[in-house]
């Protein structure tokens, strides 16, 4: 993947924090009778709570990422190119982007979403809409999924440890498409659907929420493309098999646990893998409708 030499994101920041900050949506993506029709949710009250996001804070600051370690350079790069794509996105659709931040950590983290560890991976607050990603989330990649190595067979010293980077983007890519629905207030949608219905429909509106943030980070994936052309051989094949990897189906079996999709709170690896595809063929967020297009 080529990332050097581009913008970065001065929205990236260290240690932890957060704060308190309303969003709005453009809507269209998916409808709120949808909620209604597979878990009888009020289309109304989809709707209204659809119109704020909620607001919180954490009780630590941050500042301002200042490291020229390559990680984190790498981290500003691939934040720059979802606020590229996401704020023409957002423009082509008559709306403004709201640019989240992320906040490297290391060890653990106060959100306004709670504490969280590095066990935890990285994740997305929706009430301070910002990403959170351990400092150590690189080197468990490259150990836990295989990306080691230079994948293409350059010796080069530049070239060494590049390998697994458009795996990384895809995660964060995937996290940002997060936020961008709790733009669209598919967030909050989808978490008051949750709190009326059972556990077994709740998981499974936790995976069609999933699958569109993996849509979203390929419609990402091809706009970026044609903006700037970073993609380079083998890398599509790194973030199918970071997609595949983390399956719920793959993660249960690998931990020896039984395979209950009803259980499943991210989706299979095959669909992972098919709906980030979509959005990487399409480049179009209508394309990414999980709730009405079927798993």
């Amino acid at each position: 993947m080529k990332w050097r030499d581009r913008r970065g994101s001065s929205n990236v920041r260290t240690s932890s924090g957060g704060g308190k900050m309303i969003g709005g949506g453009i809507g269209g993506i998916i409808i709120a009778g949808i909620l209604w029709l597979v878990f009888g949710v009020n289309p109304m009250t989809a709707l209204q709570t659809g119109q704020a996001v909620t607001a919180g804070s954490s009780t630590t600051t941050t500042e301002p990422a200042t490291s020229n370690d390559r990680d984190t350079q790498f981290v500003k790069v691939v934040l720059a190119d979802t606020e590229d794509v996401w704020n023409q996105v957002f423009s082509e659709g008559g709306q403004t982007y709201k640019e989240p931040s992320l906040v490297l950590f290391n060890g653990q983290v106060s959100s306004a979403c709670g504490s969280a560890t590095s066990a935890t991976g990285p994740f997305y607050c929706p009430s301070d809409q910002t990403v959170y990603l351990d400092t150590s989330f690189f080197a468990e990649m490259r150990q836990n999924l295989g990306i080691t190595g230079d994948q293409q067979g350059s010796g080069d010293i530049e070239n060494q440890g590049r390998a697994g980077d458009f795996a990384q983007a895809y995660v964060i890519s995937h996290e940002v498409g997060h936020h961008v629905q709790t733009l669209l207030g598919i967030t909050q949608q989808v978490n008051q659907a949750s709190r009326q219905v059972t556990q077994a429909q709740a998981n499974k509106l936790s995976v069609l929420q999933e699958l569109q943030a993996d849509c979203f980070a390929g419609v990402w994936a091809n706009r970026n493309q044609q903006r700037v052309q970073f993609l380079e051989p083998g890398d599509i094949d790194e973030a199918i098999n970071a997609a595949s990897q983390i399956g719920d189906d793959r993660l249960a079996r690998n931990s020896g646990r039984a395979v209950t999709p009803d259980s499943f709170t991210h989706g299979t690896s095959q669909q992972r893998v098919n709906w980030f595809t979509r959005g990487l063929e399409s480049g179009d967020v209508q394309t990414c409708d999980t709730f009405s297009g079927g798993l």
